[in-house]
């Protein structure tokens, strides 16, 4: 009996031992889990949301692989994303699907279980090697299907179809409404930087970014160019053709500008009629080619106001700045001399006889240089 009795207490022994395992197990998770909900809650940007999901997570959680699928019916996540500079298009794990119903019919319900193609192959799409288990967790707030998170790992017995989801729908509670608050932001931020008359972003917009480009450009040492633009006897049109033929020249003419400029370049209504880009990674030469492209594609336009077809012309400005790779520093003033630079060579252009681009020069870390 004394036998059995010690038996006994040795299992028991280990039983207790296996259980406070899986209690510190599941602390260590929680805590691993607070940290990761607490950081997320902090994010203000969308871009810094989806970085934290797709690459942070994986940390916290010992996940292989993870996705984000976001519906964007509309555009606006992408318009968002491309805005502030995100590379959104080529972001690994990231998806903006047009039409949430290619996801809503095979993720209305949370998925735990074995990765079975072709039920959730999309939902990891483009990943070099595909996960062993998953978890496929919708996103929802007030009704409105958001998109999905996806966990993958190379375990076949991380995600089994018996686990419990209260953890998952925890994780999609908080992911959901952190993605949903940053999306109500983003556009009401959108909108007061979006001129509403031309469609391109304004002046606000501008002040916002171009600090940000002049320490993209110093901390990648490329060079940044700044094209300053505006509409030759603007006035005479609107005292000939009215607001309305005024507005439809300002309307025109931006469309004009944006084509001929790249997706990810800036460009904004300044005031009145004048307008302003910035040119990431584009050197003084290539940045005087593009601002003559503009000025005879705006030339070659014919815009008809009240069944009468009038030509306008532009005036380009443009100035360059070079960095010398070792500051990184917005103390010495380069935002100021980068525009007032682009705005007197805009007033030499007008001076010189308008439709026509002139040259403001370089500017360094540290100086002007004329050319």
């Amino acid at each position: 009996m004394e036998k059995d009795l010690t038996t006994d207490l040795v299992v028991l022994q280990s039983h207790l031992e296996a259980m406070l395992e899986r209690v510190q197990q599941n602390s260590a998770t929680l805590r691993k889990f607070q940290a990761f909900e607490i950081r997320l809650l902090k994010l203000n940007a969308l871009s810094d949301i989806i970085d934290h999901l797709l690459e942070e997570a994986k940390n916290y959680f010992d996940l292989d692989v993870i996705t984000l699928c976001l519906i964007d019916e509309t555009g606006e996540i992408a318009r968002t994303l491309k805005d502030n500079g995100y590379p959104y298009l080529s972001k690994k794990g990231l998806m903006l699907l047009d039409s949430k119903e290619s996801l809503k019919s095979t993720a209305a319900q949370p998925y735990i279980g074995a990765l079975e193609p072709p039920h959730c192959a999309d939902f990891f799409a483009h990943i070099e090697k595909q996960p062993a288990s998953i978890a496929i967790i919708p996103l929802t707030r007030r009704d409105k299907y958001l998109g999905t998170l996806n966990l993958g790992s190379y375990q076949t017995d991380r995600f089994a179809d018996n686990m419990g989801t209260d953890f998952i729908e925890h994780l999609s509670s908080v992911v959901s409404v952190c993605l949903e608050n940053n999306l109500h932001v983003e556009e009401i931020k959108r909108v007061s930087y979006l001129d509403v008359l031309t469609g391109v972003n304004n002046r606000r917009f501008f002040e916002q970014r171009i600090g940000e480009e002049l320490k993209r450009s110093q901390r990648n040492a490329e060079p940044l160019s700044c094209q300053f633009f505006d509409i030759d006897f603007f006035k005479s049109v609107n005292d000939q053709h009215g607001h309305q033929g005024g507005d439809l020249v300002l309307s025109l003419v931006a469309a004009t500008v944006r084509h001929q400029l790249r997706d990810h370049d800036v460009f904004v209504r300044y005031g009145g009629e004048e307008f302003v880009a910035l040119l990431s990674n584009t050197d003084e030469i290539r940045a005087l080619e593009t601002a003559e492209r503009v000025r005879k594609a705006i030339q070659m336009l014919v815009i008809a106001v009240n069944d009468i077809s009038i030509s306008v012309t532009v005036s380009i400005g443009v100035s360059t700045f070079v960095p010398d790779g070792k500051s990184i520093s917005m103390d010495d003033g380069i935002v100021a001399r980068l525009i007032k630079s682009a705005d007197s060579a805009l007033y030499k252009a007008k001076h010189n006889g308008r439709n026509r681009v002139e040259n403001g020069g370089i500017v360094s870390d540290k100086q002007v240089l004329k050319v």
